[in-house]
């Protein structure tokens, strides 16, 4: 349904936000993350274990806490963006651009004509309120928020080039993925790493667009904001549903040992026990 993007006014605003992943494919979690008071959700397509629909039923169910989504595409496809867009995502991340003709890409399959390609169905979409939206198309425009992503070492050599697109609102820095384009993967607090980080954070803070990225070693979502950073998604509800299953058989397997009771008839993960298993950041 259409409403003003929050989000980007925020952002417009001067403000810094902190949201958090929803990478489930369950409505349910991304409506309890709605409600808890994080700035917004990003409904995650790339790597996320849901579809579409439970892409377009997560923003349905989001949509009664007022919370802002943005819906990450699996890939820079101008048909996957037109039926989100339709569906009512009203901003949307794009993973892996790494040219300016890339950004200017997502963009253009965003707007509508004359500043793009995206195609018409106004009139019937749940994006314009099933064509009860006046001015939709116009409103449409203006009222969408682009998050690129920068995620190799050859995208913050051409980083420059993909803040000057227009339309381009906000420049993420897909951490994990640029130290895997170097042969870095998960060795997220090598010096190689980090350095390639801090290029891109100049370039982006230089260009003046809002800047985003994860949390990540050698960096919390505290140091980010201090760094410059304006928009930070933190938690992932898989790893909140996972760390809090954890706590809970820690706290039985003590109970157990401190009441004689023995051990628990099997540990967290399989053979290893749960103080073993150490989370790792891999969105």
């Amino acid at each position: 349904m259409y409403r003003p993007n929050l989000l980007k006014a925020r952002l417009e605003a001067g403000e810094s936000v902190y949201g958090a992943w929803v990478g489930s494919g369950a409505p349910a979690n991304a409506e309890i993350l709605g409600h808890v008071g994080f700035d917004f959700l990003v409904i995650d397509q790339e790597h996320g274990a849901g579809e579409m629909a439970d892409a377009v039923a997560a923003l349905r169910a989001v949509e009664a806490s007022g919370t802002p989504c943005v819906v990450r595409a699996p890939w820079n496809d101008p048909i996957w963006l037109k039926r989100i867009l339709d569906a009512g995502a009203e901003s949307v991340m794009i993973p892996a651009v790494e040219t300016a003709a890339a950004a200017e890409a997502a963009v253009r399959a965003c707007r509508y004509p004359p500043q793009g390609t995206r195609g018409y169905a106004a009139g019937v979409v749940r994006a314009s309120t099933f064509g009860l939206e006046p001015g939709y198309t116009q409103k449409a425009n203006q009222n969408l928020l682009v998050v690129a992503q920068i995620e190799s070492a050859a995208a913050v050599e051409q980083a420059a080039e993909i803040c000057a697109v227009e339309g381009v609102d906000v420049v993420f820095i897909g951490v994990n993925d640029l130290a895997g384009s170097i042969g870095r993967l998960e060795q997220l607090d090598h010096p190689e790493v980090r350095g390639l980080v801090r290029r891109a954070e100049e370039v982006i803070l230089a260009s003046g667009k809002p800047m985003g990225t994860v949390p990540s070693a050698g960096a919390s979502w505290q140091e980010l904001f201090a760094r410059g950073h304006r928009l930070v998604v933190g938690p992932h509800d898989v790893i909140l549903l996972r760390e809090a299953a954890r706590a809970a058989v820690r706290e039985h397997a003590s109970f157990r040992a401190a009441s004689g009771l023995g051990a628990p008839a099997r540990a967290a993960g399989g053979s290893e026990s749960p103080e073993a298993l150490t989370p790792t950041r891999s969105y």
